[in-house]
């Protein structure tokens, strides 16, 4: 069995392996599962059939009801992880059911452009596919660049369904398949300065109905209007009748990046980059602490988090329920523990800029490789208050992590995390962290290689706060 964490590769370096991994939400979720699988974590299968990516096989599995000590679940592009001492210690000791709970909350999701259900259009000799941003899209970033596709097809199974019988035992009418393709496939062109001669003076305007859909081959397909579902199909070695459905999206094929000595260069740091030091915390968390520790990675932070897999839905607080049921906890047992519980929601942040120093709020900049950044918004925007932020400050200080702080300019309108929604739907003290970084929501973003230490010293000490 592989060790938890390989030591002798620096961070920095398996973020960028997770990051590679990773082009959308789904692949993210099979990556951190089959790290969790290689160190004993059974996966819990609630559906049989509901979960069926071939990207990566993923053999250890347990059907519900029954919960592993150490277990994860799987619904799309959200993920959620336990590793969890008071089910069996329950057996022994009584007061083990009311044990606390450090909850790491991250997102899979990052901005990008993903293709319409019908997305082949052919005009003046170029095949293009209509695509819509998702997301806070920095737009011009998306252009002139070698962009590859990935995502998740649903395809129709051969079997067929049985006429009679309960619906477990029913043989699924589909199946989904994961694929990546990390070659230069498409590429949405700018219009020449020639044509544009004003774009320096009054800056790039873009309509994202117009503008950027990407061409994808030379030519008019008009004779075959089914050329990219057939495509699509030989991707995930099916027929093209058999496709039907698809969520798929595009992505930078520019592998990360040093730059210099100590910056990082990625696409999808936020939320990648967090998404994996959850994951990382849960797999180095010891397994007889006086806590149980989750992981949360939800999808659709980016537009909002109100979906079936987003932080809004039921998942955290129903995996709760279910980890308190298999420990035997009462309603006084689950009040406790949920009393004694904190949760980071852990995603990237605002560094200073240099060149725009007037955007920042002047008594709190946060710089790349200044460590972990602890956001605050009085009006609710992020979850952060004294007891859980001084908490965790408190813990890092003993640990010797950087801390700093950030705050939005009053003037301007200030984003969001699954923080505050976490923290309504459980009712426990929740801090919103993150890294600093350059260029958030652009296909390429920028942090400090420090930081991806800072990040993980600073998870696994607040753990013990």
């Amino acid at each position: 069995m592989e060790s938890a964490l390989d030591v002798a590769v620096p961070a920095h370096q398996r973020l960028v392996e997770f990051i590679s991994l990773s082009p959308t939400p789904f692949h993210a979720v099979v990556n951190a599962a089959r790290r969790l699988t290689a160190v004993g974590f059974e996966e819990v299968v609630d559906a049989p059939g509901l979960e069926s990516p071939t990207a990566i096989p993923l053999p250890v599995r347990r059907s519900a009801p029954a919960l592993p000590d150490r277990g994860y679940l799987r619904r799309g592009g959200a993920l959620l992880a336990w590793s969890s001492p008071s089910l069996h210690a329950a057996r022994r000791d009584r007061s083990a059911v009311a044990l606390p709970w450090r909850i790491i909350g991250a997102h899979t999701d990052s901005p990008n452009l993903r293709l319409k259900p019908r997305a082949q259009r052919s005009w003046a000799g170029v095949t293009r596919l209509a695509a819509e941003p998702y997301g806070g899209v920095l737009l011009n970033s998306w252009l002139n660049r070698d962009l590859g596709l990935a995502g998740r097809v649903q395809v129709r199974t051969t079997g067929p369904v049985r006429s009679s019988g309960t619906a477990s035992s029913r043989v699924p009418r589909t199946a989904t398949r994961l694929f990546r393709v990390d070659q230069p496939t498409l590429v949405v062109p700018q219009l020449a300065i020639h044509l544009d001669r004003g774009v320096n003076e009054r800056g790039l305007v873009l309509d994202p109905q117009q503008h950027l859909n990407p061409v994808w081959r030379l030519g008019s397909d008009i004779a075959d209007p089914e050329c990219f579902v057939e495509w699509l199909a030989s991707q995930v070695d099916v027929a093209p009748r058999d496709v039907v459905g698809y969520d798929v999206m595009c992505h930078d094929v520019a592998a990360p990046a040093l730059i210099g000595a100590d910056m990082l260069a990625s696409a999808r740091l936020d939320n990648l980059c967090c998404s994996f030091g959850a994951v990382e915390t849960l797999l180095a968390a010891p397994q007889d602490a006086r806590y149980g520790v989750i992981v949360a990675l939800f999808d659709h932070e980016e537009v909002g988090s109100e979906s079936a897999t987003g932080a809004a839905s039921v998942l955290l607080s129903s995996l709760l329920d279910r980890l308190w049921d298999a420990a035997g906890a009462n309603t006084e047992d689950r009040a406790r523990s949920l009393a004694g519980s904190r949760m980071l929601s852990a995603d990237m942040a605002h560094g200073v800029h240099p060149n725009f120093p007037d955007r920042h709020e002047p008594g709190h900049l946060p710089l790349l490789g200044g460590g972990l950044v602890i956001k605050h918004n009085v009006n609710g925007r992020y979850a952060t208050e004294a007891v859980g932020s001084g908490e965790l400050v408190a813990a890092c200080q003993d640990a010797d992590v950087p801390t700093q702080t950030f705050v939005n300019r009053a003037d301007l309108v200030c984003g969001s995390t699954i923080g505050p929604t976490s923290a309504a739907r459980l009712g426990v003290h929740t801090t919103d962290v993150g890294l600093a970084s350059w260029s958030m929501h652009s296909i390429r973003e920028v942090m400090a290689v420090a930081d991806v230490d800072h990040m993980l010293r600073g998870f696994r000490c607040w753990l013990d706060s």
